[in-house]
């Protein structure tokens, strides 16, 4: 059975945290299907076509290039249950992982029909700097029925989507991250904090 791992992140922007992340999932599973969300939970700076592109963009970029990661535009939806059960449409034998941040784990039990998401799928956590692994959170997962696991990936980057909206910080995009931000006018926040790469 063809073991695939379910990554749709709501990343704004995506970095190079989840490209390592990407890596590792193609490392370890037979099949990494990819999208960019909205998150019910966030509110979003950046239309999910943007970030869409970005994240197409941080895929090619991977090397080498592993050929067992897609991005799959058609299984981007707010509510992950919907997203699981495209998936499952689209590969009818696979057994499906959906992978989460250790932020959002706290966020699992009331996502919409998370009982029927828990029965369809296995939970893999990975650990984020600056969100240590909720031990209370993982037990009310299990106690609900969800079969969780930790990611054992040997390094985690200390990059924040967040910290690249709200400061000057731009370590940790690839650059073609960085030259479609600008081409784009992307996060205007920045403006006057730094040199655009590119003029108008």
């Amino acid at each position: 059975m063809i073991r695939i791992a379910l990554f749709g992140t709501s990343a704004d922007p995506p970095h190079q945290g989840h490209q390592a992340i990407m890596r590792w999932l193609s490392q370890t599973f037979d099949y990494v299907a990819v999208w960019a969300a909205d998150n019910p939970f966030k509110t979003h700076q950046t239309p999910l076509v943007n970030r869409t592109a970005m994240l197409g963009l941080l895929i090619d970029e991977i090397q080498p290039h592993p050929r067992n990661i897609q991005l799959h535009l058609e299984l981007s939806h707010p509510r992950s249950i919907f997203t699981i059960e495209l998936a499952r449409q689209r590969w009818p034998d696979a057994a499906f992982t959906l992978v989460v941040g250790a932020d959002i784990v706290h966020q699992l039990p009331h996502w919409y029909r998370s009982q029927d998401i828990f029965k369809q799928v296995q939970i893999l956590v990975f650990p984020r700097p600056g969100y240590p692994l909720d031990e209370d959170g993982l037990m009310e997962l299990r106690q609900q029925g969800a079969n969780v696991e930790i990611a054992n990936m040997p390094q985690m980057y200390d990059v924040s989507s967040t910290e690249y909206r709200t400061s000057e910080e731009i370590s940790g995009l690839p650059p073609a991250i960085q030259a479609y931000i600008d081409q784009n006018n992307l996060y205007s926040c920045q403006e006057n904090s730094r040199e655009k790469l590119s003029t108008h």
